[in-house]
């Protein structure tokens, strides 16, 4: 089988893509893709349990902590425990971290926005539905982790 066969490369190829635009921009201002993310995933008015922002944006938790870890030392989120849960931390956006965000707002936008504007609504309701579905078996399909671990 030729790569241009297997799905996982178009989505790999797309992925790596965009990854390396938006690392491109996000070192304008001495960041990375994955700051960006995490930012994106707090929310700018009351804060995001720390639980939270892993799973939603697809990292190890080992990973985010170290990601937080760089983030409270450049002064961009800082931590307070849950008034409702003792036990659980909340991630809140500095002044800063909230300017950080809206520039990765805006980076997005722009690409979805230059995205949307050269392919049909059709063909990408149909890519959404589709990557939709691939996510889905790929994180709760048991069949599809058995038919991986026999390969």
């Amino acid at each position: 089988m030729k790569k241009e066969d297997h799905l996982d490369y178009f989505i790999k190829s797309a992925w790596h893509g965009l990854s390396r635009l938006y690392n491109q921009k996000a070192q304008q201002y001495g960041t990375t893709t994955s700051v960006a993310y995490v930012l994106l995933n707090i929310s700018s008015s009351e804060g995001t349990p720390a639980t939270k922002i892993a799973p939603a944006i697809g990292l190890e938790t080992r990973s985010l902590t170290r990601i937080l870890k760089t983030l409270e030392e450049k002064g961009l989120i800082y931590r307070e425990r849950d008034p409702d849960d003792g036990r659980s931390v909340r991630i809140f956006l500095t002044d800063r971290g909230k300017e950080d965000k809206a520039r990765a707002v805006e980076t997005v936008k722009a690409f979805n926005e230059y995205i949307r504007a050269r392919i049909p609504e059709g063909k990408l309701k149909v890519f959404r539905e589709v990557s939709g579905s691939i996510i889905d078996f790929v994180e709760n399909d048991e069949e599809l982790k058995e038919t991986l671990r026999k390969a």
